[in-house]
């Protein structure tokens, strides 16, 4: 599938907090990302959600991703939020709710091409059993089938 996004991820930093730390947490969910320092905040953006949805496989967690990726859409794109410290550890738990104390790492999703839903579909195919329904086309390249998330 050929696509065109952009994503932008800013998390606050707080005066507690180390911002290398607050970076890590961006990278290891976002490595295409190279978060900046700007107003006791990181900014970040990239172009790709690959590795991320890479993650969402391997944590099992499709059908989780695409109920928030869904309730949070609009025609232009899709937002949602993503616990620091989780994601530190290289984990995707998803924010709902009040913000953590510490502030979470926010994320908006600008889908030019394909449509959002498509887009959706791509990052965080529909499962059956927690399976993807159709990964040869949902997952292109990536799909391996001896895979054992399979």
């Amino acid at each position: 599938m050929i696509y065109s996004v952009d994503v932008r991820i800013v998390a606050p930093v707080n005066d507690t907090e180390v911002t290398d730390r607050v970076a890590d947490a961006v990278r290891n969910v976002f490595p295409d990302a190279e978060p900046t320092h700007e107003d006791g905040r990181l900014i970040a953006e990239t172009h790709t959600l690959d590795a991320f949805s890479d993650v969402l496989h391997e944590q099992e967690i499709l059908d989780t991703a695409r109920r928030v990726f869904l309730r949070n859409s609009t025609d232009e794109g899709f937002s949602f939020a993503l616990k620091k410290q989780a994601a530190f550890e290289g984990i995707v738990n998803f924010a709902v709710g009040d913000p953590d104390e510490l502030g979470d790492i926010d994320v908006e999703v600008r889908v030019r091409e394909p449509d959002v839903e498509s887009f959706i579909d791509y990052v965080a195919p529909e499962t059956d059993e927690g399976r993807p329904v159709d990964p040869v086309r949902e997952y292109g390249d990536r799909f391996d089938p001896e895979d054992e998330a399979y």
